[in-house]
This record gives C-alpha cells, structure tokens and sequence, in this order.
C-alpha cells in the first residue's frame, strides 16, 4: 500500500490528540424511515453544524436526486466558517471510462472542496451486488479516486462493507484499501455498513490496517447491533483520526452512529480535542434543533442530550445528588449544554420535593411541615392518576397553594360544552360556553373551535384576555390524552397539555372520569403558571 502523509493529522498513533468529525445526517440520515428534509432543511442544519464546530458536513449525493443537486447549488453560496462541504458518490461505472461517468461529473459539478468516494471492499459484494471481477472492482477504485483527486482539495475513500469484507477475505478488503491509497486518498475510512461487527472485532482489524499504512483512517458505523458508538469509539483509540456518524443516530435500519454521544465520549471520557472551546455546551441545544428540523419528537432517554439523561425520581438518588452529583451522575450536565432534572411521582421523597421547589427558585426551609404535605398530595394524587413528571408547571402551582401563596387570577362561574354533529357528510360543530369572574368583574362568553377542547381553550382565552392581554403570547403546542384505568367509555384520563410562550415552554396535567373536566384543569394551570410568571406576583412568598 503506497504511504503518504494525510490532510487530517501525522505522527505515531500515540500522538494523534485531534480527531476529525465528520456529520452524514445530510445523506446518510435521511435514510432513516422517518426523516425527509427540504433544500432548506439541509441549508439551516449545515449552518448549524458549521457554527458548532463540525469538520466536515457531507451534503448528499449530486448525481441522485434533484433535491441533493438543488443543495449543492445553494451550498456554493454558503460562506462556512469552519465545516468544509462534502459530496458524496460511488466509484465509476463498471466498464465506463471515469471520465465519461455521468456521477463524476455530477460529484464535481458540486464544487466542494471534498469529495467522499464509497467503493466495495467486499468481495461477496463485488460479484454478486456489482456482479464484475474482483480487478475491474479494484481498477475501478483506483481510476475514480485518480481521476477526482486531481480536481478537488481532498478525497476520501469510504470501503463499505469492510469489517465483513475483512472478516470473510482480509486480503481483498485490503488490496481494496491499497488501490483507494494508490489513487490518491487523505483517509481511508472503514465502514461497518451492516452494523454487525463487534468491539474487540473493530479493534483488532483497525490495528491490523493501522500497521499497513500512515494515511489517516477514519470509521463509519451502524447501529444494528447497538455498537455503533462503541465501536467507533474503540476505533479511535486503536489509532482513528475521522469519525463518522449523524446528529441523533439518525440513519438507515437501526440508524448510524450517534455523533451527540461520541463527541462527549471522545472529549470527555478520552481526553480528545474535537471542538473548538466552548462549543461541547452547545451539544444538547444542536440535538434539539436537528429533531425540530426533521419534525421529530427528541428522544427523552437520550444519553448526553436526552430530557431523561439527567432526570433523578428516587428519593434515595435525589437525598445523595443533594450532597454530590457525582454520586449519581457520569458528568456534570451543563458540559453538554443538558440539565439536571428532580423527578416526583409517589416514590419521591423530601429531597425530590425539596430539590424540586429549589430548582423552581421558591424558598423553603428545609424543617417546613408544607413539605410532608406536599408529598403526601403528590402521592395521592400520582394514585388517582395524575403524572407530574411531564406536568411541571402544575407542580409548582401544587406547591404554591400548599405554602399560601396562591393567586388563582380568576374564579370559574361555570361552564358548558356544546358538540354537535347535524349530518353524515358535515363535521361537528364545538362551542364553548364559559362564565369566568376577575375581581368582582364577571365575563360571561362563548366561542367556536374545532373540538371541545379547542372551543373550551378558544372560549376562556377570550373571557380572560382584556384583563390579561399576555395570554394572547400563549400557545398549546401539544395536547396528548391517556386511559388511566380499566372501564371502558367510563374510564379515567389523563391529560398532558405543553404549553409555550416567546421565552419558555411549560406542562401542566389534569384527570378525570370526564375528558373535558381533566383537559378543563390542564388549561387553567397553563393559564395561571404563564400569569403568575409573566406578572410576577406571588403574595406573601415565604422567606
């Protein structure tokens, strides 16, 4: 295999402290089952990941699709600060001259300042996928990265397949690697693309390559067998310099490697330089964004980023996080931009509720008798139903009423939902009907929605906005409903109801027998958490 020196970093494996990150959440992730992104999907994630310190960003494949062309040509106007742009293609067709290869003039047309290459390093893959030989495969790879290399900054050759490829012929897998090398490559990178190999697999084989050439090696892995992460993790400390992977595992199948768990394992847990300073707190905020983008609800037991990833619900757990986090956490949450979050559900105890009311900046002194209280509420609350781990908001107005310093804004008088379905083919018409009373003032009013529940929030929004005008800033952004207990038509429910603002998002819940009545006290607690904090006023707020 011809030596060279590499673009991404020289010197024995040893002193290799820079690692490369490479996102694919571009390609690579919207191969996942449920992600589609728009040309400006694509322009705003870049950006993103640009600003927050990703080396390379690959953009798509130019030659699929009138999308990822369209994206290319946006990408020409994008002035990155420290991401280079990546084009993605196959080597050329089999029994094509590169030059008259229609992908190739695609790849270059792109314009980038990187052109990533992914060839067969497989030989089962050479004579039954591209049905050829096992020499027309290698000339193949050696024809296009030769061809590109002289047109472009840097070339990257991605050997799909080649743990497997390696496993079941190792010298093919690596005349596959030698002819990328002879072409012209700056790294070589290693693809697990059936997600099916193993750590001490990965390490073993990466040293194996380690020993053959001095040419960077990067990995690409999958997830199929839950090893993505570990796996490219072993890789790196067996002498990888370029890791691949996207934004929240996003990924074809079981998804690609995590880049929002590997970059806090490389920085944190191995000491690796992989962002600028600074940039690794912004780690949960560009998870969010992504999932956002894509329109995907953020996974809650993410590690690092998830809302989950810090969250602590039993008393024993909470009482020793008081004293020390490191008792019950692996790093400190705000190095990646997350939080620590105090659960209560009916296993909490003093130190749930006592941490809880801290976080939410209400003083309690830690003897008050409010606290047993409280738990004690919660307890049987959380017994008929109720759920405060997603219902934050409705916790503290809990807590508030416990202490005395409540302020409900306005009583109810009463109210009346009307639903009305007048035929087959016509929807049904809601009306709500609502008597509030604000300072001895009454408000008697009415309005139309499409369900009750939006008629019910339409009709108390209406009554209450002249005398608080901030509640035309509130939005319901979710509204979810779930049976709590067996029986049927007559059966509890839950409902959560996610409430936001211009600043800030808020939870609140209600239960009852009756769905109106528990989406009725959901809404009011969204109501009077946004009053109590737009306004401020907490009477007689205890010392």
């Amino acid at each position: 295999m011809k030596d060279a020196g590499g673009k991404q970093g020289r010197g024995s494996v040893g002193a290799m402290k820079k690692i490369f990150l490479y996102d694919t959440t571009l390609r690579d992730g919207t191969q996942s089952e449920e992600v589609s992104l728009s040309v400006m999907d694509k322009v705003t994630i870049t950006e993103k990941l640009d600003e927050f310190g990703i080396h390379y960003i690959e953009g798509g494949y130019p030659g699929s699709n009138p999308k990822d062309k369209e994206f290319f040509e946006r990408g020409k106007r994008l002035r990155l600060k420290k991401a280079k742009l990546c084009a993605f293609g196959m080597t050329r067709r089999v029994g094509k001259k590169v030059a008259e290869d229609a992908n190739m003039k695609a790849l270059l047309s792109a314009e980038t300042p990187v052109i990533t290459v992914v060839g067969k390093s497989w030989d089962f893959h050479v004579t039954e996928a591209l049905r050829t030989t096992l020499d027309e495969n290698l000339k193949a790879i050696r024809e296009t990265l030769e061809y590109l290399k002289e047109r472009t900054e840097e070339i990257f050759f991605d050997a799909e397949h080649f743990f497997d490829g390696y496993k079941r012929n190792p010298k093919y897998a690596m005349k596959a690697l030698a002819a990328a090398a002879d072409g012209g490559a700056d790294c070589l990178v290693l693809c697990d693309t059936n997600g099916g190999s193993l750590p001490s697999e990965v390490a073993k084989i990466v040293r194996e390559v380690r020993k053959t050439t001095r040419l960077p090696l990067g990995i690409h892995t999958h997830n199929d067998s839950e090893m993505a992460v570990a796996n490219s993790l072993v890789a790196v400390e067996n002498g990888v310099t370029q890791v691949q992977g996207t934004i929240n595992g996003y990924g074809e199948r079981c998804g690609n490697a995590n880049l929002c768990s590997i970059i806090p394992g490389l920085a944190l847990k191995m000491g690796y330089d992989v962002l600028p300073p600074g940039q690794l707190k912004k780690l949960t905020e560009l998870s969010r964004y992504v999932a956002e983008v894509a329109n995907l609800g953020h996974w809650l037991h993410q590690p690092f980023v998830g809302g989950a990833a810090f969250a602590h619900k039993g008393g024993m757990h909470v009482s020793a996080i008081r004293r020390h986090p490191g008792t019950y956490e692996h790093i400190q949450p705000e190095m990646v931009g997350n939080r620590r979050r105090v659960l209560i559900s009916d296993l909490s105890g003093r130190s749930n509720i006592l941490s809880k009311i801290h976080e939410k900046g209400i003083q309690f002194k830690s003897g008050d008798p409010a606290a047993e209280q409280i738990l004690e509420q919660i307890k049987e609350l959380e017994h008929k139903g109720y759920q405060f781990e997603a219902a934050e908001a409705s916790f503290e107005i809990l807590v508030r009423r416990a202490m005395g310093t409540h302020k409900p804004f306005f009583e109810l008088k009463g109210f009346r939902v009307i639903d009305e379905k007048r035929s087959e083919e016509e929807s049904p018409i809601a009306e709500a009907t609502i008597m509030v009373e604000v300072d001895g003032t009454v408000e008697h009013t009415a309005a139309l929605g499409n369900g009750p529940v939006n008629a019910m929030d339409n009709a108390i929004r209406k009554a209450l906005e002249k005398f608080y005008p901030e509640l035309s800033e509130v939005e319901l952004l979710d509204y979810k409903v779930r049976v709590i207990s067996a029986g049927g038509t007559g059966s509890s429910v839950r409902v959560l109801i996610h409430s936001g603002d211009k600043e800030t998002q808020w939870g609140t819940v209600g239960v009852s027998h009756n769905i109106i009545e528990a989406s009725w006290q959901a809404l009011v607690d969204s109501i009077r958490y946004k009053l109590w904090k737009s306004r401020g006023v907490i009477p007689g707020e205890q010392a």
